[in-house]
């Protein structure tokens, strides 16, 4: 190895000595972040409850058609990618302290305008302003997270970012259970208003401090953070200038890594599996299912479940097998979701016709009913999927991109 590579892979923030810092506010500043995710998750899950219940809301509520449902649902999804890219400019230049700090503005300003929409397109723009806060916790809420953590706990704090998510969909279905769709987004108001009043009493990453030269202010974050800021090295001048050029796209060890993690992605979302968190209660209701607030809670819990699953055994078990059986998995699942479906065509409509615990429990009365478990039963494993998916590919890409040369060197 030259002394230019050894240049490249000295790490930004590096022990020394073998010390190790033992800090537990690290703890408390991870879960302030980890509240974006949180809120990201309820802000997809919003409309599963929602879009029945403004169905069912009277005047002045806005009233939603198919055509409706689907844009409320699917908008979010718009300002999410606009979120990423704002996101992306925010981290690097406004940090990542005040990134977090003002993504929580729109997912309190978004939630609020859909408190007191009395028509479509207010509706519309609440969801969408949600959407764009989605898209910038998304991205920064690991990497504060990722950036604040020592070694020892950097895998544990790391593996709560996609929990969370989950856990704020979950959180939704829940709530949506119980409450209409004015006081849901009320209670989508709380997480993000809380992110914000935890994150003024937390510095900034010591990473970024070191990368605008503030030293003196990196190494008090550290002492806040870590309980010691001694035993750590200054990073190597330059090294906070090392970044992605275009040139560096025909390197194998870049452009594959590149290729394989973005069509894993593409094909992830071009599977369904967020028109399923978007619309699971509507799914349920089609499905003739009585309770559907319930089917969606049950689907809600698997993928909180499936989740932690995931995250426990991804490494004894591997990457590759986990993506490969959740393939597997999800196929056969939505063959099974669509075998039901031509089944019971041109069966009874009115949701009202099954209980959820009362089918599962006295079993089947007809034909179209007695294949109603075939639904929840298919959606449970498309999820169970899904969640070990999209775990894996998160991981995998972080590993991926930590192989990059361009990325060497730039993680704490």
């Amino acid at each position: 190895m030259t002394p230019e590579d050894q240049e490249e892979t000295q790490p930004l923030l590096g022990p020394l000595g073998g010390s190790a810092p033992r800090g537990r506010r690290v703890f408390l500043a991870a879960f302030a972040a980890a509240l974006g995710p949180l809120s990201f998750g309820f802000a997809l899950g919003y409309s599963s409850p929602a879009i029945p219940s403004l169905r069912r809301a009277a005047p002045p509520a806005p009233h939603l058609d198919e055509d409706a449902a689907s844009w409320f649902g699917a908008i979010v999804t718009l300002g999410a990618a606009a979120g990423g890219v704002l996101g992306g400019w925010l981290v690097d230049r406004a940090g990542r302290k005040l990134s977090l700090l003002l993504c929580s503005m729109p997912f309190v300003t978004g939630f609020t305008v859909i408190t007191a929409a009395q028509n479509l397109w207010v509706l519309l723009g609440g969801r969408l302003l949600t959407g764009l806060a989605c898209g910038i916790a998304s991205l920064v809420a690991p990497v504060y997270i990722s950036e604040i953590a020592y070694p020892e706990v950097r895998g544990l704090l790391g593996s709560c970012v996609q929990l969370m998510v989950v856990t704020g969909i979950l959180l939704a279905y829940l709530a949506g259970w119980v409450l209409e769709w004015r006081w849901l987004a009320v209670l989508g108001c709380v997480p993000p208003s809380f992110m914000l009043l935890l994150m003024c009493f937390m510095p900034e990453t010591p990473r970024f401090l070191l990368s605008q030269h503030k030293r003196q202010e990196a190494m008090a974050a550290m002492q806040f953070l870590w309980g010691s800021a001694q035993g750590w090295e200054e990073p190597p001048i330059g090294a906070e200038h090392q970044g992605f050029h275009m040139a560096q796209l025909w390197r194998p060890g870049v452009y594959k890594p590149f290729i394989i993690g973005i069509s894993l992605m593409a094909f992830q979302q071009l599977s369904g599996i967020n028109a399923v968190m978007f619309y699971a209660e509507t799914i349920f209701e089609e499905a003739k299912f009585k309770d559907s607030s319930l089917a969606s809670v049950v689907v809600g819990l698997i993928q909180v479940l499936f989740t932690a699953t995931a995250a426990l055994i991804m490494d004894r078990a591997g990457r590759r097998l986990l993506l490969t059986l959740s393939g597997v998995v999800m196929a056969f699942s939505t063959s099974a979701f669509g075998a039901y479906f031509k089944l019971t065509e041109g069966g009874p409509s009115n949701s009202s016709h099954v209980d959820l615990p009362a089918h599962l429990s006295m079993g089947p009365t007809d034909t179209n009913t007695g294949l109603a478990w075939l639904a929840v039963g298919s959606m449970c494993l498309f999820i169970a999927g899904g969640s070990q998916t999209l775990w894996c590919l998160l991981a995998g890409l972080c590993l991926l991109l930590l192989r990059c040369p361009f990325h060497s060197g730039l993680c704490p």
